[in-house]
């Protein structure tokens, strides 16, 4: 079975870089334009982990982040914060609430997709 991911995202042509390297990779994806579809896509799609931007309209990620681990059907989904927030006060709230790694922008795709392989082998 693939692996599933999520991404949520606001930016379309980060979107769509993002779709193209997981299309590639074959995983399966759905994407989520701000917090709240953010969440409703992790419950209903169940995915093993989510590419979760910071700075989304309605529920910041780090919002998203802290329900996602609250929620204890929703607890194990790996989490990539991607953000262009990359100060060290923001990493550590991010990894605080529970991310299992952040990543800022511009992103190496490398870089990337070697940190999803890492957390989806787990």
């Amino acid at each position: 079975m693939k692996k599933r991911v999520l991404i949520a995202e606001d930016e379309p042509n980060i979107v769509a870089s993002l779709e193209f390297l997981l299309n590639e990779t074959g995983y399966e994806f759905r994407t989520a334009v701000n917090g709240e579809d953010a969440l409703r896509a992790a419950t209903e799609f169940r995915p093993d982990l989510m590419l979760l931007d910071v700075m989304l309209p309605l529920k910041s990620g780090f919002e998203v982040c802290q329900t996602v681990r609250g929620n204890t059907a929703l607890r194990n989904i790996k989490i990539i914060m991607l953000t262009a927030k990359g100060r060290e006060t923001e990493v550590a709230k991010g990894l605080a609430l529970g991310a299992d790694a952040y990543i800022t922008k511009p992103f190496a795709t490398r870089e990337l997709l070697d940190t999803v392989r890492r957390l989806l082998d787990d």
